[in-house]
Formats: structure tokens, sequence, C-alpha cells
């Protein structure tokens, strides 16, 4: 587990091969995401890290229902009387109460798959408080905006703190080999890539992505670059667009 500070109240917990990231509010945080099972002890040890005890984390924010964002989910929800939020979409298959929508893989992702998530563990059920939807504002960081971003999953959404010039972009974009590109392993492609595109627009400096390094300035011009390749249809991968 290493933690990286992005950002006077911002840190990004890297937990294996998956990562978090965690928000502070005056000794209030946030939690966006959990990585894969078992990664408990390790985001309860970032949190002593930086100061905090377990019992700080007031709001549980889930991404999407896959197994390497929401898999400690039910290890962290016994800290304390904190508020797990996700999209009403995904909601159901992050309580077990439904199956997940599985990826549509093009041949060149499903190699990637096999190797990215060789060992990942399916994520116990954990309750869901507050299903959220498209504009809606959760309450930290001085409202963060919910951006409905559907096509890596149904119910994924992006996360935009405007007074920060932040974005959390869940898996609908990411870095892979040094370059941004939009998600991979997507239920519908071409809805994620216009979700990508959709972020794009938004004023921000701060990129923080599901997977990948974040870009810490100028994100916004990063991900308008890609748009700008994306804007036509295509059965390509994510990888291959952005090389076109």
């Amino acid at each position: 587990m290493s933690i990286a500070q992005l950002h006077p109240q911002l840190y990004m917990l890297t937990l294996g091969t998956f990562q978090s990231y965690l928000w502070v509010d005056d000794g209030s945080a946030t939690l966006i995401d959990t990585g894969a099972p078992g990664s408990g002890p390790a985001i309860a040890d970032a949190l002593r890290h930086i100061g905090l005890d377990t019992t700080a984390v007031a709001r549980l924010v889930l991404t999407h229902f896959h197994d390497d964002h929401v898999g400690s989910a039910a290890e962290v929800v016994r800290w304390g009387s904190m508020t797990v939020v996700a999209h009403a979409a995904d909601a159901p298959v992050i309580r077990g109460e439904q199956a997940g929508q599985p990826p549509n893989f093009t041949d060149e992702e499903r190699v990637l798959h096999a190797q990215v998530a060789a060992g990942l563990q399916k994520a116990p059920p954990v309750r869901v408080d507050v299903t959220v939807v498209d504009g809606d504002i959760v309450e930290f960081g001085g409202g963060a905006t919910v951006i409905s971003t559907p096509g890596h999953t149904d119910g994924s959404i992006a996360l935009y703190l405007q007074r920060h010039r932040i974005l959390f972009t869940g898996d609908v974009a990411a870095q892979h080999e040094g370059r941004v590109i939009p998600g991979v392993f997507n239920i519908d492609r071409e809805k994620a890539f216009e979700s990508f595109c959709r972020l794009a627009e938004l004023d921000a400096d701060i990129v923080c992505f599901g997977h990948g390094a974040p870009l810490l300035k100028e994100g916004k011009l990063r991900l308008r670059e890609v748009a700008a390749r994306l804007d036509r249809p295509s059965s390509a991968s994510s990888l291959q667009r952005v090389e076109q």
C-alpha cells in the first residue's frame, strides 16, 4: 500500500494493483471506492498514516459495481456509521440482489482482462444507503456533483468538485502506459465513449482515474485531446481508438 497526497485534502491510496481515493473535510473523510476484497486493513493503515481513525470515514462512494472497486466495501462499512452511496442502476448489484451485466469484450480486451483480473475475488454484497442519479450532490469537498457515465456499467458515475476543479472519473477513463484513454471492459463501448467526451467538457485541473496515475494539472486539456479523436463511430477498442 502507498499513499500519495494530490491536494491538501485529497489522497490516492494504491492497494496492490488497484486504487481508491480519500477526501478529508475537517477530520471527516469520504472514501471513493475500496479496491479488491481484502484491502480493508491497508485502507485503515492509510487513514492512521494521515492522522485519522477508521471511524472518521463518514461516507463511502462507489463509482460502479465491479469487484476491484467495491471489493472491500463490506469490510469498510463495519468501521462505523458511514453512508454508502452508489448510482441507482448499480445499487442492486452492489447489494447482491441481482447479477451484474458482464463487459462486451473485444478480443484485445479479453486478453488484457485475463491478466489484470487474475486472482481477483468476487466482492461480497454490501448495503447502499443512498442512491444517486445524474446531477445529484454528494456533500463533501464543497459539494460533489454526480455525473452519470453509463457505458462501463449502466450505473457508473464520476464525481466533480467544481470548487476545487477536481474530477474523479471512475472507470470511464484511465491512464494506460502513460496515455490517457477511455476505460476498457465496457458493457456498451459507444455509450462509454460518449460519457468520456462529456467529462472532457468539465473544467478540471486534477483528474483522478479508477486505474492509472492521476493528472495533476491541466487535466481537461488531456481529456479533450483524446475526446477529439473519439468523435466518430467505430467498433475499435479503447486502446486502438487512441492510436488512430
